[in-house]
């Protein structure tokens, strides 16, 4: 073949790759943050879908999970450049409300995933089950310490949805089951693990005979995690934690960490896109999918299926 013919044959392939791409539907997602690796992982679960299901995705969110003015600008700019569809993550459950019924009314359907926004007309609410994971924090943290003593909170931040339902089941829970169980301090590390530590910190000064505590997030059971070493209280002080990173394994295998409930943030990405294009190829996805939590000690690393949820295959291909 003669070079000319070749590039013009290259050139055409290249066209035709690119009026493929351009005929996909372009899908808007919008995570809380992008410096937590919880929403790393998400954006795993995302870029799966568009490969399987053929869709384009347009990824943006604020870099702080607490910036939700950067996020609201954030979906004013996918509203403005007619994404087919939208998918997001509120940093906060009223902030949010006005920018996505602005994106509903320009015929853009919106999905809900993780974190709930207080609108009701969207495609579909994806999350884990968190009322229920922050029940399930405090009977296994009870059952720790026995059912009895002084325990905290290490709270994540207020307005967003995901965390204070965990925050509320575990609280409903400890009163409504465990009598001789007091919670003896909250307090927020404003999704800032420094921030955290220094609220656990101020904790474990305040209150030297606690048990156990419960830290509802990624960033504040990093920080309480450091906290607790610090003070070289590793398995003096029961502790519950939430979502997974390196420090969460190495907590619990050095036994800072009592139990970690987990999340599957690759399969909420995957099935917020997947609602989406189900609705845009005219299908009617469900209204709701309620994903569980799941509790996992030391003893449990080695199993396959938890090695998978923690060391997914897409972070050993990069």
């Amino acid at each position: 073949m003669c070079p000319r013919r070749h590039l013009l044959l290259g050139g055409w392939v290249s066209l035709l790759a690119a009026c493929r791409r351009s005929q996909e539907k372009l899908i808007g997602v919008v995570p809380k943050a992008t410096s937590h690796l919880f929403f790393v992982s998400v954006h795993a679960g995302v870029q799966q879908a568009a490969h399987d299901l053929h869709v384009s995705v347009l990824w943006n969110g604020p870099y702080d999970e607490t910036d939700y003015n950067r996020q609201i600008q954030i979906v004013d700019a996918m509203v403005a450049r007619q994404v087919d569809g939208l998918a997001i993550s509120a940093t906060d459950e009223r902030a949010l409300v006005a920018p996505l019924e602005r994106a509903v009314r320009a015929g853009i359907p919106v999905t809900i995933f993780d974190s709930g926004v207080r609108i009701e007309d969207y495609v579909s609410f994806i999350a884990t089950d968190n009322y229920h994971a922050g029940a399930t924090a405090a009977r296994r943290l009870a059952a720790l310490i026995g059912g009895k003593g002084e325990v905290a909170m290490v709270m994540q931040k207020p307005g967003g949805t995901s965390t204070v339902l965990r925050e509320q089941g575990f609280a409903d829970t400890i009163a409504k089951e465990f009598p001789a169980i007091r919670i003896a301090a909250r307090q927020f590390g404003m999704a800032d693990p420094a921030r955290s530590r220094a609220a656990a910190e101020n904790i474990l000064t305040g209150h030297p005979a606690l048990a156990g505590i419960f830290a509802s997030s990624e960033a504040s059971s990093i920080g309480t995690i450091h906290a607790i070493r610090s003070r070289n209280l590793s398995g003096k002080i029961k502790l519950v934690t939430f979502d997974s990173s390196q420090d969460h394994v190495q907590g619990l295998q050095d036994g800072t960490i009592d139990v970690m409930l987990v999340q599957d943030p690759f399969r909420l990405g995957y099935e917020a896109v997947k609602s989406l294009a189900a609705k845009l190829s005219g299908r009617t996805p469900a209204r709701r999918l309620d994903l569980p939590a799941r509790a996992i000690v030391k003893a449990d690393l080695d199993q396959p299926d938890v090695r998978a949820l923690l060391f997914p295959e897409w972070q050993k291909r990069k």
